[in-house]
């Protein structure tokens, strides 16, 4: 799901935005996949600003 998003920006992306999406990548797919859509909202202590670029970049 995030795929897109990740070969995109890989090359430009930093070292703490590389941990952030490390991160996130930890979180189970159901929780992932249901915030990343929009079916949910994303729980404020889950809510980090590489999260937040995902979605955005997902659902514009």
């Amino acid at each position: 799901m995030i795929g897109g998003f990740v070969r995109a920006g890989l090359n430009a992306f930093t070292e703490a935005e590389l941990d952030a999406l490390e991160e996130i990548l930890e979180i189970p797919d159901v929780d992932l996949a249901d915030w990343l859509t929009g079916r949910r909202p994303i729980p404020a202590e889950d809510s980090t600003p590489m999260l937040l670029r995902i979605r955005a970049s997902l659902i514009g």
